[in-house]
């Protein structure tokens, strides 16, 4: 009896987990489950600079969703917000609705944005659809072969500001909601 009492609770968290994975619910649920985490304010990205910031290494290409290959050192001289993210990463989708509310409040002649997508060179289309069906009007990139080992993280979404003069000074790991005051006039302090 104390056997059945105590496997009926595990049993039913199987069959529920079972259910909304078959169904499909477990992705969506997950996803607003990120989003209500990401509005709750304990998530917002931090305005701290990093100890000891590293110079960022520009020397490697990128290239557009239509295939246009991108020196990344034509962004030497801007700041740049560098979000590397993929199609298959909940965490990063939650993310990107707030990471575009952002991109149109700010001026985009002084911090460049670059969402760098680390989806497969294979599943390029993927990419193309997720961006076209969610109307987001950011720059997204993929990678064009090598990437510098600054951008060999382990988990993602991560997150780079890189000041003007080349230096790293937030790196975030994990979803942030970065559409904040106080974030947007970080970014505008490291442009002046």
């Amino acid at each position: 009896m104390k056997l059945i009492s105590f496997l009926k609770p595990i049993i039913l968290v199987i069959l529920l987990v079972s259910l909304l994975q078959l169904t499909g619910f477990k992705e969506v649920a997950g996803f607003y489950a990120q989003s209500a985490a990401l509005h709750s304010g304990f998530r917002d990205a931090t305005v701290e600079t990093v100890k000891n910031p590293a110079k960022f290494d520009y020397n490697f290409t990128i290239k557009d969703l239509t295939g246009n290959k991108v020196n990344f050192e034509t962004y030497q001289g801007k700041v740049i917000f560098l979000n590397m993210w993929a199609t298959w990463c909940g965490p990063c989708r939650a993310e990107m609705a707030d990471i575009q509310k952002l991109y149109e409040k700010i001026d985009k002649e002084k911090v460049a944005f670059v969402m760098l997508s680390i989806d497969e060179d294979r599943n390029s289309q993927k990419v193309v659809d997720y961006i076209s069906n969610k109307a987001f009007s950011f720059p997204v990139f993929l990678p064009s072969g090598y990437l510098p080992e600054q951008l060999q993280v382990p988990s993602i979404p991560t997150t780079f500001v890189i000041s003007k003069d080349g230096v790293v000074v937030t790196k975030e790991v994990g979803s942030k909601n970065y559409n904040t005051d106080k974030f947007k006039q970080f970014l505008e302090d490291l442009s002046n």
